[in-house]
């Protein structure tokens, strides 16, 4: 008895499950995935939808870029279209103001992002003067969603899904590098770029499970409101796998990878 006692402990000691679970807790991952999607929801979305409005190929809006990422079609993708889709004139009656207003939050948003890179790596704040930093991050994170959708119909499903798998992991990879200032090796960051996009790939199905069928039921009871909190939950579920995914990455570097220096 105490020697299978004795290998549990080892064994338990060996995936230090437990450490990343202390890890997940004093990062309070669950509270970051729920600030994720409403600075996503609040911030993010409508700079995307005046992004996806100057679309010179028009192939659907900010509602396509949803409806592809949450993995819905049919009557849900509908649903979610008709809520969510902007008008074509959204360009033209939006003031410099308001577009510099959404910039600004759009960075905010990055600016969350890279904390929590912090925060999970150990690291210092960065200087409010690299901003920058956050507004590239935010640039090429756009240029990756348009990219994500436009495929979707110019290219045969097995092509697809390896663009899709390259260009995730390479993004990610490069993004949490990006934003950390280059205070990470390249080969640290490489497990938590992998784990988050398998991790989206698995919010992908179950959203395709479980979400589809939701918006038509939450349409019929609860009307707009209800598709919002859908989607709203679906964003928490990316939240999750952003940060839960790079928190991965570290545990596993501390317990089963060890960089080169």
């Amino acid at each position: 008895m105490n020697g299978v006692r004795h290998l549990f402990q080892r064994g338990r000691e060996w995936l230090g499950v437990h450490d990343l679970y202390r890890r997940g807790r004093e990062l309070e991952l669950m509270h970051r995935a729920l600030g994720f999607a409403t600075l996503a929801l609040v911030t993010l979305a409508p700079l995307l939808i005046v992004v996806a409005a100057a679309d010179p190929l028009g192939r659907g809006g900010f509602a396509q870029w949803l409806t592809d990422g949450m993995g819905v079609s049919g009557r849900s993708a509908r649903e979610l279209t008709d809520i969510i889709s902007p008008p074509h004139e959204v360009i033209g009656t939006t003031s410099v103001w308001g577009g510099v207003m959404l910039a600004v939050f759009g960075v905010s948003f990055g600016g969350s992002v890279q904390n929590a890179y912090e925060r999970i790596w150990g690291l210092p704040p960065g200087p409010w003067h690299k901003v920058w930093r956050q507004a590239t991050w935010l640039i090429v994170l756009t240029a990756y969603l348009y990219e994500e959708v436009q495929t979707r119909t110019t290219l045969e499903d097995s092509e697809r899904i390896t663009l899709s798998a390259v260009t995730g992991v390479l993004f990610f990879w490069w993004g949490q590098r990006f934003l950390l200032g280059g205070q990470v090796r390249w080969r640290s960051l490489l497990p938590g770029a992998i784990a988050t996009m398998v991790g989206l790939v698995g919010l992908r199905g179950f959203s395709y499970l479980f979400f589809t069928p939701l918006i038509v039921t939450n349409a019929i009871s609860y009307g707009t409101v209800g598709i919002v909190l859908v989607v709203e939950s679906w964003l928490t579920g990316v939240g999750f796998v952003f940060y839960g995914g790079a928190l991965f990455g570290r545990w596993f570097c501390d317990h089963h990878w060890t960089p080169r220096s």
